[in-house]
């Protein structure tokens, strides 16, 4: 049965994490961190950029999680932390992989999940200054980014014509 909570506490912990992440997005990293998320927002030369840094701050609650957890026999401890860790893969994989694609592992999918992620985050990145952003989360996307993408699968399938209406929550076809 403790493999069940632990198990629990981990998709719990990872669940989380995107809010938490979210709030951290906006407040931290588009407030007083704005220093080192600034370079992330525009384009630049190199690999490498301060806001990578960011992984390395995050980390280290995951990694004390896990340590303390083993070294005290706490399991809940090395549940969350290894929740932290998975979501932290899980922000790499969809951030730096698939959005920017630092590695072009993915670089043609049309996969509805990642052309909606991929346009969410392409409306936050419009906002160059750290004012004025919009879509701060990483892995759950807003529902009106998933009807766009459909929208325009629709559109490039050729199968009925949408009308776009900015002013609604949904497009209705016509």
């Amino acid at each position: 049965m403790q493999v069940v909570y632990y198990i629990l506490v981990l998709v719990g912990t990872f669940v989380i994490m995107e809010g938490i992440t979210w709030c951290t997005h906006r407040f931290v990293m588009h407030g007083f961190l704005w220093y080192l998320h600034k370079d992330h927002h525009q384009v630049r030369p190199g690999i490498f950029e301060k806001n990578d840094l960011f992984a390395f701050i995050f980390s280290v609650p995951s990694f004390l999680l896990i340590y303390f957890g083993t070294y005290d026999h706490m399991w809940w401890l090395q549940a969350i932390g290894f929740g932290i860790m998975l979501y932290g893969f899980a922000y790499f994989l969809v951030h730096d992989v698939i959005i920017h694609q630092r590695f072009k592992w993915f670089s043609r999918s049309n996969h509805t999940y990642v052309r909606a992620i991929r346009w969410a985050h392409k409306m936050h990145h419009k906002h160059l200054g750290k004012e004025h952003g919009e879509s701060f989360g990483f892995l759950f996307v807003h529902k009106k980014y998933w009807d766009k993408v459909r929208r325009d699968k629709k559109l490039m399938a050729g199968s009925q014509r949408v009308e776009y209406a900015p002013d609604k929550e949904a497009a209705e076809p016509v």
